[in-house]
């Protein structure tokens, strides 16, 4: 009777939790989204599961040894650990005291908890690895560099303009996190809401980095919103795009591309690279990694390199980013009020930069003779190349023979650009202060 009774309590249902509950139903809502949808599902099917992984009770696959110490509740290596942080020895004073800490603090008692006998789950790990070390997401943009041409921004290089505006969702979306705390309604604080602002840039692997940077503990929130908004880019940015412009802007016809020569193409990404990094350091790493498969691809010399970037080594990162993410799809981290408020803010950001791009356009046609499509505009936010062919499509539905796509491209790709530049802003002044 003893034995059928301890089978029982190792039973993870005697001890799953409601919380738990609600992120499981979280997580295969992830799954369907990704697999009957199709929304986003290189990313969303893996941080799913992850998700289903993190919250397997008593499988502690997501906790760190220090998690899964506390999580344990033993009062004698709970008072080890509180008399090192000057704490009551109880597991709510220790966390406070711990998010206080400075990171070395929080290292040291990580690796005591790792001599009590306490062993990071698998998901803690790939964590620590792939998001923790900043690795994953910019081997992911050296990816996308080598998949990027970067010929339709060269011929025509005012759509850069187009990308820089749509980035104005990002700077707008972190003073709306900032106003929601001011009032009281949702707390967040200054690097929170730079974290959350890099949604509006619709570009995932930045708002993995600059969120594992400054706000781990929204990292599950802000993943999952910035995947599943650029999923819905097809639904979010037409109606915006038919609001701000009239039937005879959506048919201006643009002047055909020139071609770009293999000498430019070889030279932009290394004099992107250096403009950039010189003027703004803490922007080098993402711009650096994307820049150099850029150049791999537009070299010549290294296409085995160049393949490999653009097809194996970026899959099997995605797969390591994807259960990262979803180790932190944890119920005490993700249900919590800030998430509604990511949510809600991560649409606006969208909303916002695509209108900001948009009426960019606009501009540049009070003082250009070459007409620019304003539809265009709304392809600044970085979604590649979703916002494109959207671009592309609406305008389409006015004039089916003005085909936009390439011409879309460019503010597209501007787009990556302006997000990488805009997280090395984020970046260089939210830690400076």
């Amino acid at each position: 009777m003893e034995s059928l009774n301890a089978l029982l309590q190792g039973m993870g249902l005697m001890h799953l939790g409601a919380g738990q509950a609600i992120m499981l139903l979280v997580s295969l809502l992830l799954l369907w989204l990704a697999i009957a949808k199709k929304f986003e599902p290189l990313l969303l099917l893996p941080i799913g599961f992850g998700g289903l992984l993190s919250n397997i009770p008593e499988a502690g696959m997501a906790l760190t040894a220090l998690e899964s110490l506390l999580a344990h509740h033993d009062a004698g290596q709970l008072a080890v650990i509180a008399a090192k942080l000057n704490c009551a020895p109880d597991v709510h004073a220790i966390k406070e005291a711990l998010a206080l800490a400075l990171p070395s603090v929080q290292s040291q008692m990580e690796n005591l908890a790792v001599d009590m006998g306490y062993t990071p789950g698998v998901l803690a790990l790939f964590y620590k690895v792939a998001i923790g070390s900043g690795v994953a997401p910019l081997v992911i943009f050296m990816g996308v560099g080598a998949m990027t041409d970067f010929g339709p921004l060269l011929a025509n290089p005012r759509t850069l303009l187009l990308g820089a505006a749509a980035q104005f969702g990002i700077f707008a979306t972190v003073l709306g996190a900032l106003t929601l705390n001011y009032f009281g309604l949702i707390s967040f604080t200054l690097p929170q809401a730079a974290a959350i602002g890099i949604i509006g840039g619709a570009d995932g692997p930045t708002a993995i980095y600059l969120s594992g940077k400054l706000a781990p503990e929204l990292l599950g929130a802000i993943a999952v919103a910035a995947y599943s908004y650029m999923a819905l880019v097809p639904l979010i940015q037409p109606p915006i795009m038919k609001a701000l412009t009239t039937e005879t802007e959506r048919k201006i016809r643009m002047v055909q591309l020139r071609t770009v020569s293999k000498r430019e193409k070889i030279l932009f990404p290394v004099v992107l690279l250096l403009l950039v990094a010189l003027l703004l350091p803490d922007a080098a790493p993402l711009l650096g990694m994307f820049c150099f498969g850029n150049l791999m691809r537009e070299s010549g010399v290294v296409e085995r390199l160049s393949d490999t970037v653009q097809n194996g080594l970026i899959n099997i990162v995605t797969i390591f980013l994807g259960l990262s993410v979803g180790a932190k799809l944890v119920a005490d981290k993700f249900l919590q009020p800030q998430t509604l408020g990511i949510l809600l803010l991560g649409v606006i950001a969208f909303g916002i930069g695509t209108a900001a791009g948009v009426l960019m356009a606009k501009l540049m046609n009070l003082c250009s003779k070459n007409k620019i499509n304003p539809l265009i505009g709304s392809a600044g936010v970085s979604a590649v190349p979703m916002a494109a062919r959207v671009s592309n499509k609406v305008g389409l539905e006015s004039d089916p023979q003005n085909f936009l796509l390439m011409h879309a491209m460019g503010p597209n790709v501007a787009g990556v650009i302006g997000s990488a530049i805009a997280a090395g802003v984020m970046l260089k002044y939210v830690l400076a202060m």
